[in-house]
């Protein structure tokens, strides 16, 4: 069993309810639901959100350290929302917010055109986009995609990067 799952989770200001196999977590800007796997149990007290293995199998152990994490996550977010800033890196490299679309030219002979889920916030200054959602798993995946349309290459460092990640740089071809 997962060492996170052992201590309780402080839920801080933030409201959790477990109804049947549903988890909801309300707070002072979003609410955030999550439907909980059989094998886990849920139980709320005054210290915290226990996470107990109904049973004593490998998968219920181990789906206890991630819903301790998941947990953990949307009582987080549920107070301050996640944010994921991407870089587009390029000679005319541009992205475009058309309402609930993000539109990418980035050297393909078409636009490529994202579709925004409903709980993210995009805004789109110059060539960086800013990804807000109290939902710590949506927010991440969707940078994925966006970060998959066309990920930095290493010779030239053209492409869509995380903020704050590294490229590392290959020489190129050099003249004999």
């Amino acid at each position: 069993m997962s060492r996170l799952a052992k201590k309780p989770i402080a839920v801080g200001k933030a409201t959790v309810t477990v109804d049947g196999g549903t988890l909801s977590v309300k707070g002072s800007r979003a609410t955030l639901t999550k439907r909980v796997h059989p094998a886990v149990a849920l139980s709320v007290e005054a210290d915290g959100v226990h996470i107990i293995p109904k049973n004593s199998s490998r998968l219920a152990k181990a789906l206890t350290g991630t819903y301790a994490s998941h947990v953990k996550n949307m009582v987080a977010g549920v107070e301050n929302p996640y944010i994921k800033k991407l870089i587009l890196e390029g000679v005319g490299y541009r992205v475009e917010l058309k309402g609930g679309e993000l539109v990418f030219t980035v050297g393909f002979s078409h636009l490529v055109p994202l579709t925004i889920p409903e709980d993210i916030t995009a805004a789109v200054e110059k060539n960086v986009i800013t990804l807000t959602s109290p939902n710590k798993e949506s927010v991440g995946q969707f940078a994925a995609n966006i970060r998959a349309v066309k990920p930095p290459e290493p010779y030239l460092g053209k492409g869509i990067r995380y903020e704050g990640e590294v490229i590392r740089r290959k020489q190129g071809k050099k003249a004999v």
